[in-house]
């Protein structure tokens, strides 16, 4: 059966946006408490060490522009490399070489941490806009998640996550809205935008597999296969889709490569030998290390053990998520990435061995593309919020040696809740529909967004 489209109305979209402005706003505010006059010599806000856990305006932004090279505005990865110690050395950064350049342009013309939060906020703001916007087009005023919830103000400013967002967000727009477009083209789009995420903070280089699967079955009930197709399937479609993203990543890291081997090396040694302590607020710190008599730290059979089980365990889950995404082809004809997707992010967040707060953020887009419970989203930003807040507070008692139990139940209640939120989440969104998919009409079945709605045909010929 075919769905009529519920797409967001260019009004709605504007106002989505406007909102979303006044929200990141408030963000900025937010974490510019923890910046400003007096600075010590080397630019640092001597307001930050002082506010930034009892107030929770911490951001890695502020606290990044020392210790990274930027404030000496030294281009990332070229010259830089890794110590034994783990100290990142030469301008090298912890993130991928796209999230690196976005450090350095924002280092360019500031002399302090808060002129350089300004100058990063500035380069953000765009791309929380144009999800805020692509979000409205698609799903109407459950966008307003994204646009005017908490997590923004708390989170918008304090990592680089509104670009991978963004890219994330647009592979699916691109699928999703420009229907008269046919899908291989729209897919092999998607997947440079997919890869440009992955260039940017890892994940959406995941999405590539179920944006391939729907590619092979042919889209929406296999309908979308090209001419030349003979039979149910499009592997060449597939491999185009996979070949578009590889040659993307390649494009874009070889440059930094072949300039700065160390350098660009030194930015996934250092991932991969972070370790899962009480900083990460992950399920390892708080559930397994208990398991090794609390003994942490390298070497320890605590480290070792995550760093084996964490990455199987992650395989793991996007291989049941693709395998549970092609029952649910087999049953409807129709291979549902968008949930794939969301399903495999999920566990993700809950197996890796960080997961930092700001995180959140990138699991909003698919909150609001798909249509889950709101009790489920309530709860989810509930236990976000527990940890948003009260780990900041748990590390600020902990500082000044108060008593800290009160804010460990908060982190715990938030670890644990987003935990359990996340494993009904994994299995919720592999059923769940996207918002734009109406009641079924046996006149069409097909949720073309850019066909049916005539603002968004016009928006999309």
């Amino acid at each position: 059966m075919r769905t009529r489209a519920r797409a967001g109305t260019p009004a709605v979209a504007v106002t989505v946006v406007l909102l979303c402005g006044l929200t990141l706003a408030l963000g900025y505010l937010n974490k510019a408490r923890c910046a400003g006059a007096p600075f010590a010599e080397n630019g640092r806000s001597l307001v930050f060490d002082r506010l930034k856990d009892s107030n929770f305006c911490y951001s890695d932004i502020q606290f990044l522009w020392l210790g990274r090279d930027i404030d000496n505005h030294v281009f990332p990865y070229l010259t830089g490399g890794i110590t034994a110690d783990g100290l990142l050395t030469g301008g090298t950064v912890e993130y991928p070489v796209l999230s690196g350049l976005l450090m350095w342009l924002g280092g360019i013309g500031a002399h302090t941490d808060a002129q350089f939060l300004l100058n990063s906020a500035l380069i953000l703001v765009p791309f929380g806009l144009a999800t805020a916007w692509m979000l409205g087009r698609l799903a109407g005023w459950p966008a307003l998640l994204w646009a005017a919830a908490p997590p923004l103000v708390l989170y918008a400013f304090h990592n680089w996550e509104l670009p991978v967002v963004a890219a994330a967000t647009a592979a699916t727009f691109v699928v999703v809205y420009y229907q008269r477009i046919p899908l291989r083209t729209r897919a092999i789009g998607a997947a440079v935008l997919l890869a440009i995420g992955l260039c940017l903070k890892i994940y959406p280089g995941a999405f590539v597999l179920p944006l391939m699967a729907v590619v092979f079955t042919g889209g929406v009930g296999g309908a979308e296969l090209p001419t030349s197709v003979r039979g149910r399937f499009d592997p060449k479609g597939a491999l185009l889709v996979a070949a578009s993203a590889a040659g993307t990543v390649i494009a874009i890291n070889l440059p930094f490569a072949v300039a700065g081997y160390p350098g660009w090396l030194a930015s996934f040694t250092f991932q991969s030998d972070r370790q899962a302590d009480i900083t990460t607020n992950s399920v390892w710190y708080w559930g397994v290390r208990h398991l090794f008599g609390g003994v942490e730290g390298p070497g320890s059979d605590y480290a070792t053990f995550v760093s084996v089980a964490s990455p199987l365990l992650i395989a793991a889950s996007f291989a049941l998520a693709l395998w549970l995404g092609y029952a649910r082809y087999r049953r409807e004809g129709s291979y549902p990435w968008i949930a794939v997707s969301a399903a495999m992010l999920c566990g993700f967040l809950l197996l890796h061995k960080v997961h930092s707060p700001q995180y959140t953020l990138w699991l909003i887009p698919f909150l609001v593309l798909l249509r889950v419970p709101w009790a489920l989203i309530a709860g989810y930003l509930v236990a976000d919020l527990a940890i948003g807040i009260g780990v900041f507070r748990y590390f600020y008692e902990l500082s000044i040696g108060s008593d800290a139990s009160a804010m460990e139940f908060a982190v715990q209640f938030g670890v644990w809740g987003r935990a359990a939120l996340l494993v009904v989440l994994f299995f919720v969104f592999l059923r769940a529909r996207p918002r734009w998919e109406g009641t079924p009409a046996a006149e069409d079945s097909r949720p073309a967004v850019g066909r049916q709605d005539p603002s968004l045909s016009t928006a999309a010929s």
